[in-house]
């Protein structure tokens, strides 16, 4: 009996795999390598097998079938590379928790190794391998990941709460595995919408063992809670245990920027864009921030690596063009710029941005010197924004288009932007202070203070009286002032949340009523859309599916358009006093 033969009939004796009938997809270049793989797996009795030559294949085959195990290297000739298919495998869900990811390269490098590792492979395997070190790696992994079998379906069906509930039930006659159990259930409680009850799990697995991922999971937790200090003390304990935990990395990053220390934040990610260069929003971030702080080499740097690697990732983004467009415009390499801005509109398409690089153009016009081409770009800036019909752009846009507004002599239609954005982030202080420091480039800095002020209490005011109506029991008003209020502020995050939170107390009310439950979910579409990832958002669409009738079809529905974001909500509508 030949060594594969051998461990073949020892995981069948134990009973641990039914080979047979899982599915296997192996990715690899060379089809050489593709056969030897798929012989080593048959070996094990192995019969339903794919196979892909390239990224985008492995892609297309992901996103048909949900497959058991995979086999991928990480080297795969053009187009995406294997670190990219595992990322957006993740991002889209296209695998289960119990299914098997086996990382195959002969890259040795740290930041090949860690940019994989990033996105959480079960398994890194160095070439060249036997098929003996091979289906031994398999064996052990599957077992371990077979814990997770009972949830897969709960977690297909994004219902996160009732995989958290499978999780204790695992753990009730599996104590093995109780760690990875647990470890599965806090990242289920907060795609529930369920911070604090996460809080608790970490806090549970951290009086056992100092585990850095959990101290990272509380120190998020914390972090979107305010606790800025906090978090910044845990992430910075993680990175001191562990240089190469590199999420903390950019947690802390993220913490130094909510708390505007911009330097900070930029230092961080500098170290973390070094031990794992290969993350487009890595990249991006570190670019950002360099450009922010006039530091136009690193700027450079990061915005080309970003368009690189993000060349065939599921991440690209087209900031990093407009990005290196403005570093372009501080070289006084006009051409460039524009060939850059013409690029981004022909990748990405779209009235947005276009916008944006309309702006770009000006911002670089401006600033190599051009002032008839930035006048007139901002020219036709000022009448777009005079035609009421348009609804006005994100929040980036805004502060973009303001700065160049300023630049080329215009006041009122600037002027208007930042109120606008300061009323969408009333309580965004770090955002908050990004305006005021445009009104000071303008040379308006008591008249900024006081309109920035002013705005914030007209959307305090706006939000305080659709939440005072629903109160006091005037349901149907409060409906209708919200929709008054979304209309006038159609980025801002708490009325938009609190406008949800007051049609499903209607629904609760009232009975269900499909208009309203639309409704609510319109709400939420745009939230998610504009700003995914927020803390209220998946506890909300709970709440929808629990009124919905035929149980939870409203969920079920609007499910293929979204993903759980983290978070809590309190049980009523946030008032600005409270």
């Amino acid at each position: 009996m030949s060594g594969v033969e051998a461990i073949a009939a020892t995981a069948a004796a134990e009973g641990a795999v039914d080979w047979a009938e899982k599915r296997y997809l192996l990715v690899d270049d060379f089809v050489g390598i593709r056969q030897l793989l798929r012989e080593s797996l048959r070996n094990l009795g192995a019969k339903h097998i794919d196979q892909a030559a390239s990224g985008g294949e492995a892609m297309m085959l992901l996103s048909k079938t949900r497959y058991d195990v995979v086999l991928c290297d990480y080297n795969l000739g053009d187009g995406k590379n294997g670190q990219q298919v595992l990322e957006e495998a993740r991002i889209r869900n296209l695998m289960l928790p119990s299914s098997v990811w086996l990382m195959v390269s002969a890259e040795k490098s740290v930041e090949s190794v860690m940019g994989a590792a990033e996105h959480q492979p079960d398994a890194y395997i160095i070439k060249p391998i036997t098929e003996g070190v091979l289906l031994t790696r398999l064996n052990r992994v599957w077992n371990k990941k077979q814990i997770f079998r009972e949830i897969d379906q709960a977690f297909a069906d994004k219902d996160y709460l009732r995989a958290a509930r499978l999780c204790d039930e695992q753990i009730a006659h599996d104590r093995l595995h109780e760690i990875d159990l647990l470890r599965m259930k806090a990242t289920l409680l907060l795609k529930s919408g369920e911070p604090e009850q996460a809080r608790k799990v970490y806090e549970q697995v951290l009086e056992e063992r100092d585990y850095n991922w959990a101290r990272c999971g509380l120190a998020k937790i914390l972090m979107n809670n305010g606790e800025l200090d906090a978090a910044l003390t845990m992430f910075q304990a993680v990175i001191t245990d562990n240089r190469f935990y590199i999420d903390a990395f950019d947690q802390l990053a993220r913490t130094f920027q909510l708390q505007g220390k911009t330097e900070e934040a930029f230092g961080v990610l500098e170290k973390a864009a070094k031990l794992s260069p290969n993350s487009v929003p890595r990249q991006r971030a570190l670019g950002q921030t360099a450009l922010k702080l006039g530091n136009i080499p690193v700027a450079e740097k990061a915005f080309r690596k970003c368009i690189e690697i993000g060349e065939y990732s599921v991440m690209k983004t087209v900031d990093a063009f407009f990005g290196l467009a403005r570093v372009c415009a501080q070289k006084n390499d006009t051409k460039e710029a524009i060939r850059l801005l013409n690029a981004a509109v022909h990748q990405f398409g779209g009235d947005q941005v276009e916008l944006r690089a309309k702006i770009t153009e000006g911002l670089v016009y401006h600033e190599t010197g051009d002032y008839r081409r930035a006048r007139k770009s901002g020219d036709e800036l000022e009448a777009m924004l005079a035609d009421e019909t348009k609804q006005r752009p994100d929040t980036d846009t805004c502060l973009d288009m303001a700065t160049l507004l300023f630049a080329v002599g215009v006041k009122e239609a600037p002027v208007g932007l930042l109120c606008y954005v300061t009323r969408n982030n009333h309580d965004n202080a770090p955002l908050l202070e990004d305006v005021q420091k445009i009104f000071d480039k303008a040379r308006m800095t008591d008249e900024g203070v006081e309109l920035i002020k002013a705005s914030r209490k007209e959307a305090a005011d706006m939000m305080n009286k659709g939440v005072l109506l629903w109160k006091t029991g005037k349901l149907i008003e409060a409906v209708e002032w919200m929709r008054v209020a979304r209309k006038a502020l159609p980025h801002n995050m708490r009325i938009l949340f609190n406008s949800a939170q007051i049609l499903i107390s209607q629904l609760q009310q009232t009975g269900y009523v499909r208009e309203l439950a639309d409704e609510a979910i319109a709400v939420l579409m745009h939230v998610d859309a504009i700003a995914p990832g927020q803390q209220r958002f998946a506890q909300l669409m709970e709440q929808l599916a629990l009124l919905a009738p035929m149980s939870g079809v409203v969920a079920a529905a609007a499910a293929s358009e979204y993903e759980a974001a983290n978070g809590a909500i309190p049980d009523r509508p946030q008032d600005m006093r409270g």
